[in-house]
């Protein structure tokens, strides 16, 4: 019987496999063998670490979510600043994650959007909407909060569902209103 080789690495080798395979091939190209082709280990393997595809598909949904939710947390000293223009903020770190990383946007939102239909994602999908609406929260409320959300996603979903360019002048002032409708006050003061 040959020695187990140590490889501590192998999990997230195959997560990060996943990830690339979802990001070539869509959600549709993913399975244990495409995977382990990709990681470069043997299926058994993928079948180890990962018992079904909703378990392989929620480890990756839960690194890839990271982006946009890694781009408001990196920058939340300037969110928040209660003097700041808030609506400005938003859409430049919008336009940043849309235009530095438009492939890893496209491969956040089919996970994310998977979730439609494989209920196993779901939980995830909805904590990186709430991680979101709360880190947004600390500077409005939390309606408001889920509510940027809401009108970012839809921003962004037609920015890669038209393959048009992002807009962070209209963003700006449709985040405006929406801050100012929950303070009262007229768009382009949040």
């Amino acid at each position: 019987m040959a020695a187990r080789r140590y490889d501590p690495d192998r999990r997230q080798r195959i997560i990060d496999a996943a990830i690339r395979v979802v990001g070539r091939s869509g959600i549709a190209g993913l399975s244990h063998r495409t995977v382990a082709a990709e990681a470069d280990v043997p299926l058994g393997s993928t079948t180890y670490h990962f018992a079904t595809l909703d378990d392989l598909l929620v480890a990756a949904l839960c690194q890839a979510s990271q982006g946009f939710a890694k781009v408001v947390r990196d920058h939340g000293g300037a969110l928040a600043d209660p003097h700041g223009d808030l609506a400005a903020e938003l859409a430049r770190l919008t336009g940043r994650w849309l235009n530095g990383d438009r492939a890893g946007a496209e491969l956040e939102y089919e996970l994310y959007l998977a979730a439609l239909r494989r209920p196993a994602l779901r939980e995830v999908a909805a904590e990186w909407c709430e991680e979101v609406a709360e880190l947004l929260a600390r500077r409005t409320d939390p309606r408001t909060g889920r509510a940027l959300v809401a009108l970012l996603d839809g921003i962004c979903l037609q920015v890669l569902l038209t393959g048009g360019e992002y807009d962070e002048e209209y963003a700006k002032e449709a985040l405006a209103r929406v801050i100012g409708a929950s303070t009262g006050d007229p768009p382009g003061n949040g």
